[in-house]
């Protein structure tokens, strides 16, 4: 449970990113995924239809895949997105001290919204800055987590006043952040990179239609980076993955395009993932490790995963001053 802070005056801000299991195994991944497979903000398919498939077919094959991949990249201090994001909240109190109380959660899994709501208002900061650490919306990750807080926040008879910080896909302090970050890593490359390849998360093409901004805001991102960068003799490319299912997705896929890439000549090759606010399974495995051999697979020579933001110094820097300005009022 946090402590209150007694410089905060009531004030926290609580970091969500999206989730992990709570250990790399059949059981744990199986636990993991039945929660956030079963949210309607993510699968948008009737629960009768969809549950079955989920509990028939899903939670008995993938589970087994999923741990092995997770395994790969698990550290000492547990699942990295995880760690990566205490150790944000960590950097981000130390420059709120006096201000607010930083705290973090998963949307899936531990430790949840609701568990760190209930704790922080305990422990009387009664005024919450919710976080969701996706700089582009989409419902099935923004929206759910502020379900999710809602959800929370109706079980309690005396509720805390609650602000959410806003998705920030062309926000100057993000692309600052992205810019210099990602510039740092190419030029510490031992290589040249001839393509930036710029993967976003994949979501299906329906939510598009649907309404949902999250493909534009992608665009708007790579867009505004590209120029931030300033790199004319490095070409960028957007692509998006994971795909899951049958049906159609965002394109074009990552898999694909680094495939293409390679046999259309390219031989150097980065790739980065600004959407994603922490390092997880799908930089550090389906990125790092399958994108790698995807690439070299098909004839590259030179490949490189670049980290995200992360706690370091620029990614801090951005948090700081979006939970700063989102306070304002408060602090």
């Amino acid at each position: 449970m946090p402590s209150a802070d007694p410089g905060s005056g009531g004030v926290a801000v609580l970091l969500v990113n999206l989730g992990t299991p709570d250990a790399p195994t059949p059981a744990a991944v199986k636990r993991y995924l039945r929660e956030f497979l079963s949210d309607p903000r993510v699968v948008e398919i009737p629960a009768v239809v969809w549950q079955p498939i989920l509990r028939g077919i899903i939670l008995n094959l993938r589970p087994r895949k999923s741990a092995h991949a997770y395994r790969q990249v698990w550290t000492d201090e547990g699942s990295p997105l995880a760690a990566i994001t205490a150790r944000q909240a960590e950097a981000l109190q130390a420059r709120l001290r006096g201000v607010a109380r930083v705290d973090w959660a998963m949307r899936y899994g531990n430790p949840s919204i609701a568990g760190r709501i209930a704790a922080l208002k305990q422990a009387g900061h009664d005024r919450i800055l919710l976080a969701p650490l996706y700089p582009q919306y989409s419902a099935a990750t923004t929206a759910t987590v502020v379900d999710e807080a809602s959800n929370a926040l109706r079980a309690m008879r005396w509720q805390p006043a609650l602000r959410t910080l806003p998705a920030y896909p062309g926000d100057p302090a993000y692309i600052a952040a992205l810019a210099r970050d990602l510039g740092a890593q190419i030029d510490a490359l031992a290589f040249v990179p001839e393509v930036l390849l710029l993967s976003f998360h994949g979501m299906p093409e329906r939510t598009r239609r649907l309404g949902d901004p999250y493909h534009d805001q992608c665009r708007l991102t790579a867009r505004l980076l590209e120029e931030a960068l300033a790199r004319p003799a490095l070409r960028i490319v957007t692509t998006f993955q994971s795909r899951f299912g049958r049906a159609k997705w965002l394109e074009p896929a990552t898999d694909a395009v680094l495939a293409e890439e390679a046999r259309k000549g390219t031989r150097r090759l980065a790739v980065a993932a600004p959407g994603f606010a922490a390092d997880c399974l799908e930089t550090l495995e389906e990125l790092a490790i399958r994108g790698r051999e995807t690439f070299l697979g098909a004839g590259g020579e030179s490949f490189a995963a670049l980290a995200c933001l992360n706690a370091g110094e620029p990614g801090m820097d951005m948090l700081e001053a979006l939970a700063r300005r989102e306070l304002a009022g408060w602090i």
